[in-house]
């Protein structure tokens, strides 16, 4: 039962539930971003590049063996095609989360970089620095000689 106490521990610890919620977070990103590289970005390149389909682009190693209707061997194949499709899903969110950081980097270098306001100075500081311009003044050259 120890074990369970501390595994229970362990998972509810802020850290944890923070890094579940961007595991799913990110899941649903990499969906959006996976729809937008399919349905959106990649027909405009097959129109940009005469109608190329990437997802069909692809090596095949060893042809099916077919006995009629029948698939008795499938096809070997190295799906290029696809892979380059995957690799303009990670671009785009390699970027977005690059954009992301940037924005977080600036909001933190903002928050970091503007001064507190300075509070004002009480009465006895306006007078220390009364006494103070006065003494300055009394020792200066000019007033010694």
């Amino acid at each position: 039962m120890a074990i369970l106490k501390e595994f229970k521990e362990f998972a509810m610890r802020g850290n944890v539930i923070d890094m579940a919620v961007g595991v799913v977070i990110g899941a649903a990103f990499g969906k959006i971003v996976s729809s937008l590289v399919d349905d959106i970005i990649m027909p405009l390149v097959g129109v940009a590049t005469g109608g190329m389909n990437f997802t069909d682009f692809k090596w095949v190693v060893q042809k099916a063996v077919m006995n009629g209707q029948e698939i008795v061997t499938p096809e070997v194949s190295l799906n290029w095609g696809t892979w380059v499709q995957t690799i303009v899903d990670f671009l785009i969110v390699a970027f977005c989360i690059f954009i992301m950081v940037k924005f977080i980097n600036q909001i933190r270098r903002k928050k970091t970089e503007e001064p507190a306001p300075a509070a004002a100075p009480t009465h006895e500081e306006e007078l220390l620095t009364e006494i103070r311009d006065l003494l300055k003044a009394q020792n200066s050259p000019e007033n010694k000689k």
